[in-house]
């Protein structure tokens, strides 16, 4: 077995196109033995780095070369959303088809799904197609894990978000953007501000920036954030000034309108008074702060206009990027002959 890890077309005869990962990287070995990702909860540090740097890898392959890949050739990767998605299920089309894989678009409203077929149901149709990776958005809360058990074990599954519960790509890709402005995160303050109790990103977010030594604050109407946060070990405050005060990153987080409707919030003009992110609220955290939105964005009331179209300020448009580049190393570290290879031998196989 070679010694490297290929990201690139074995054809390709661009040596700058050929980025390779040596096989004793930390967090490879961790990566080879792994069927899913369905929670940043997870991983390791070394499958984080490991991650971060292939991701770097491959934005780059992604912006040199137009032709894909013909790595994954062969696999084939269905997108079973439950919800509606623009930009995951988008990015992770673009991210397969970049290497090589075959594409399943399934379209749930005229799914079997409508006529009461289970999860077990569609799985079992899945491996039937020998689909190879399932991407799987769901309302309900443990749905990856349900579809990860009824699943036979060639086949993986990539939680794009399931209820309240996770989104790990979408806090991979976060972190990505922010390490492409600074080489670490370790020891930044981040506040992650909005409707925390209905956020399976700022979920996903605080278990991954925990675990690289990230000082969390979270900020939002009490009615929006769980008690039990600082057991997570965030800083939960009630007021946006104390949590981005200093701040070296902020994440905004998306308001459902719903909200106000079940009185959760008084009115969506309080919530912009006391939370909506400006220039003159900036001011409070640090020289250089970023602001990160998962979208949709409401424009004017999470973000102003102003902000969220700032270059100096806004990651949101590099967020969009970073998900290709993110997917795409997800996909090929869970999928990849070598994964497969070392999957049986550590079974014994």
């Amino acid at each position: 077995m070679a010694d490297q890890l290929s990201v690139a077309d074995p054809n390709c005869s661009d040596k700058e196109s050929t980025l390779l990962i040596p096989f004793d990287t930390p967090g490879v070995e961790a990566w080879a033995k792994r069927r899913h990702l369905l929670d940043t909860a997870d991983l390791t540090v070394p499958e984080i780095e490991c991650l971060m740097a292939l991701a770097v890898k491959c934005k780059k392959l992604h912006e040199t070369t137009r032709a894909p890949l013909s790595v994954l050739n062969n696999k084939i990767v269905a997108n079973l959303f439950y919800e509606n998605s623009t930009r995951t299920r988008s990015s992770f089309e673009l991210a397969a088809k970049k290497l090589g894989a075959s594409v399943l678009n399934l379209d749930i409203k005229t799914s079997s799904v409508t006529k009461g077929e289970t999860i077990e149901d569609t799985a079992m149709t899945l491996v039937s197609m020998g689909v190879n990776a399932v991407i799987q958005r769901h309302s309900s809360s443990g749905a990856a894990h349900k579809l990860s058990k009824a699943l036979t074990p060639e086949v993986h599954v990539i939680n794009a978000g399931d209820g309240w519960n996770a989104h790990p790509t979408q806090a991979l890709l976060d972190l990505f953007s922010m390490l492409e402005i600074r080489p670490s995160v370790t020891g930044c303050k981040i506040a992650i501000i909005g409707d925390i109790t209905h956020s399976r990103v700022a979920r996903s977010n605080i278990s991954l920036l925990k675990k690289l030594g990230v000082d969390i604050h979270v900020a939002g109407p009490p009615t929006l954030v769980p008690k039990y946060l600082d057991t997570l070990g965030a800083t939960v405050h009630s007021r946006l000034e104390p949590a981005i005060e200093n701040a070296d990153f902020i994440i905004a987080l998306r308001l459902q309108m719903e909200r106000q409707q079940q009185g959760l919030i008084p009115s969506i003009g309080e919530f912009q008074r006391l939370y909506r992110i400006d220039h003159k609220r900036l001011s409070l955290a640090k020289p250089g702060v970023h602001v990160l939105h998962p979208g949709p964005v409401n424009r004017g009331i999470e973000i102003t206009d102003e902000l969220m179209d700032d270059p100096n300020v806004s990651l949101i448009s590099r967020q969009v990027a970073s998900g290709i580049a993110v997917r795409m190393a997800v996909l090929f570290l869970l999928m990849s002959e070598h994964n497969q290879s070392k999957q049986r031998t550590a079974n014994g196989g």
